[in-house]
């Protein structure tokens, strides 16, 4: 098993205003570097074989602190990307309830009310393919993985067996620089903490 440190990235500006972000190349504000170097330091006794991160600002710079402290190089992909979000990128709740009246009410549901973007479904048919190869990369490893709310809440729900709907009825929030223990095998993915 290769154990998966499954990192949300620091705070951008857009998460302090709750905007969706989606696809938006947002960079972390102040607050959200200053959580990632307070994580980078609570991770720096453990042995940490590889950073992957996806491509977007925010999930990079947040690795980029990481991996600084950790000493080891980051590695970008592309499939670990935010859920694109659509017609709701860099809208607030409030803006989706005037511009698209039945948007914010049915995505709590579950239900995708955006156009133009992808479905959780989408999500994960691209994110677990590359969690698993980044698992095998690394066999018997420790491996931070730095990514985004929508992408863990996809993760998270696979190993629960829910629908993220579900998972996001049933959890809290996922905090900036909050990390997940997911541990990767040839038998899936399992949860350590």
């Amino acid at each position: 098993m290769t154990e998966l440190l499954i990192v949300r990235h620091g705070e951008t500006d857009w998460n302090a205003q709750l905007r969706f972000q989606g696809h938006a190349d947002q960079p972390l504000n102040e607050t959200g570097r200053a959580q990632a170097h307070a994580l980078a330091d609570e991770l720096a006794g453990l042995r940490v074989d590889a950073v992957y991160s996806s491509d977007l600002a925010r999930a990079r710079e947040t690795a980029e602190i990481l991996a600084a402290r950790l000493r080891v190089p980051v590695t970008t992909l592309r499939e670990l990307r935010e859920i694109d979000v659509g017609n709701w990128e860099g809208l607030t709740r409030e803006e989706i309830d005037a511009r698209f009246p039945d948007g914010t009410g049915a995505w709590p549901r579950g239900e995708i009310a955006w156009s133009g973007g992808e479905t959780y479904d989408d999500l994960a048919a691209r994110a677990l393919p590359a969690l698993v190869r980044i698992g095998n990369a690394h066999p018997g490893g420790r491996v931070v993985v730095v990514g985004h709310g929508g992408t863990i809440r996809a993760l998270r729900a696979h190993v629960d067996g829910v629908t993220v709907a579900e998972h996001r009825r049933t959890l809290p929030a996922i905090a900036n620089c909050e990390v997940f223990r997911i541990d990767v095998g040839d038998n899936g993915f399992r949860t350590v903490d």
